[in-house]
């Protein structure tokens, strides 16, 4: 068994609910795509395909916790990379030069849907010999220049549970489909077998977390849960690091079984293979990205004319794409942590808020910090994630409220 391997069980994959899922997600980036269990493991997969242990990887400090763990499951170093303090996107101009020489690849944020400079970065990375792989999982529906985000680099991991809403699912777009069998390959060792019953549970559990999230009494539960510690991440944005517990598990690298505990946080099923009954839901969930986007569209030109909107929301995109289909709408506010509370007691639920940085939350220990770090810091303790989906009641609210924006000193 390779150091990836776990043991398969279950029923044998459907391959036509499985190549119905694959054709969706070939047709929406144009490029080869391999389906699997969820966003995460597609960027695991990509890292440890076109990387070698102890190969260091440039990235945001401003993503989610189990994007860092996937980097240290994959064996690689993280490297923190300065950020714009307007989108927590990769600043390529303030990389110092000595980086680009000093590490094997780039990874992409491309938070809440707003777009890396992906185009400055490939230049970059082609200059320089280096590996581009992009994190698409909140940008499903972002276009650059027409050409959908996640077909800039090698490969592009995407995800179902965001856009999609469907808590399972996602796929691993690539450039090269001579690049699948291997790719297939390494998903079969590392997933286990697919569960029926586990899966209609993922598909209810999907329907009643949506209804309630945007109602103001499930709201108000979510927020109560939270400060019970019945949630993963109770008591604050980051899960526990376990700093020893990290420490030993490095030597095992490649490896999610040593990593298990960390990745599989809010989503304990990222490994299981996908049956044919969820298959064909996550194919409608993929079907309703598309049916969303006007709604989503018109929560982003809400929530975009607020004063507490990023300038990269508020007079960002193009003459071609004046609005974005965004996950989320970054909002800047003064004392973000107790408009969040606010906002939870009217039963308006904010998620994905990525603070500290991962740099300060890991240490150097496991993660080299950005060379100037004031910008992520920033940005991590003013973002205020707004769903578009829920732009009226959000706005309406933070009206109420009295919520402010926040001025960065210096510009």
């Amino acid at each position: 068994m390779t150091p990836h391997a776990v043991r398969a069980s279950g029923t044998r994959r459907d391959a036509g609910a499985e190549s119905r899922l694959r054709a969706a997600a070939e047709k929406r980036t144009g490029c080869p795509c391999v389906v699997v269990r969820s966003g995460r493991l597609a960027l695991y997969l990509a890292l440890c395909h076109w990387f070698q242990p102890g190969d260091r990887l440039l990235m945001s400090p401003i993503t989610d916790d189990v994007v860092l763990f996937v980097v240290l499951a994959a064996g690689l170093r993280p490297v923190g990379a300065p950020v714009s303090p307007w989108t927590g996107n990769i600043d390529v101009a303030a990389v110092p030069d000595h980086t680009w020489t000093s590490v094997a690849g780039v990874l992409t944020a491309n938070l809440y849907g707003l777009p890396d400079p992906v185009v400055d970065l490939r230049e970059r990375c082609d200059r320089h010999g280096l590996t581009l792989v992009e994190d698409a999982c909140h940008a499903i529906d972002t276009t650059v220049g027409g050409r959908p985000v996640g077909t800039f680099g090698k490969a592009g991991a995407f995800s179902l549970s965001k856009h999609g809403n469907a808590m399972a699912g996602g796929f691993l777009a690539v450039t090269e489909a001579r690049e699948l069998p291997p790719l297939e390959r390494l998903r079969d060792e590392v997933t286990a077998g697919a569960s029926v019953s586990r899966d209609v549970a993922t598909v209810a559990k999907t329907v009643a977390r949506r209804s309630a999230k945007r109602s103001a009494i499930g709201g108000r539960l979510w927020t109560a849960l939270r400060g019970t510690g019945m949630l993963e991440r109770s008591g604050g944005y980051r899960m526990r690091l376990r700093a020893d517990d990290l420490g030993r598990a490095l030597p095992r690298a490649p490896s999610l079984d040593a990593f298990d505990r960390w990745v599989r946080v809010d989503l304990a099923g990222y490994r299981r293979r996908t049956s044919p009954l969820l298959a064909r839901w996550l194919c409608e969930r993929l079907e309703a990205v598309e049916a969303e986007r006007r709604a989503r569209l018109a929560g982003v030109e809400r929530l975009a004319s607020l004063p507490t909107a990023t300038p990269a929301v508020r007079d960002g995109g193009s003459e071609d794409e004046p609005l974005r289909p965004l996950f989320r709408v970054p909002l800047l506010v003064r004392d973000r942590d107790d408009v969040v509370a606010a906002l939870g007691r009217r039963g308006v639920v904010v998620g994905y808020v990525y603070d500290p940085p991962l740099d300060d939350y890991a240490g150097p220990r496991f993660m080299d910090p950005s060379p100037s770090p004031e910008a992520a810091r920033w940005f991590a303790s003013h973002a205020l994630p707004a769903d578009p989906l829920d732009a009226t009641r959000i706005a309406r609210s933070l009206d109420r409220i009295g919520a402010e924006t926040a001025h960065r000193p210096h510009g």
